[in-house]
């Protein structure tokens, strides 16, 4: 029975075994892969840009509200300092509610002792090594 087997085996022509469809090259598959990716990216940066450029706040008040500062008084709720032309509103906010607080001139913030002016991390850092060693 076993010899009939591999005789069975032996009798088919080889050409007909190497017939199958060759396998596709390593580096071709790695570039499609690649190449789907990058559709895939750009598509979703322009996506983002056209929903940045079509939710842009337009019109003539667009640039001159600006939001000053802000701290958490609460686990969801702030007070804000907005600016709106020359006059700085210190304003509420809670989940589904803002409320004007109160309403000032225009100024300058002061530097708190515990931030250097500006955003120099460097300094602040050093600041806060020198407290603590102190």
């Amino acid at each position: 029975m076993r010899n009939i087997f591999h005789l069975s085996l032996a009798a088919l022509p080889v050409p007909a075994i190497a017939q199958s469809a060759p396998l596709p090259d390593a580096g071709t598959s790695l570039l499609q892969v690649a190449m789907g990716l990058g559709v895939v990216i750009a598509a979703l940066v322009g996506g983002l840009w056209l929903l940045k450029r079509i939710s842009a706040a337009h019109g003539a008040l667009a640039g001159s509200l600006r939001v000053i500062a802000g701290a958490s008084v609460g686990p969801r709720e702030r007070v804000v300092i907005v600016e709106v032309e020359d006059t700085w509103l210190v304003v509420g906010v809670a989940p589904g509610r803002v409320n004007a607080l109160h309403q000032m001139p225009k100024g300058r913030l002061a530097a708190t002792p515990d931030a250097p002016a500006g955003k120099n991390f460097g300094a602040w850092l050093k600041l806060m090594k020198e407290r603590r060693n102190a």
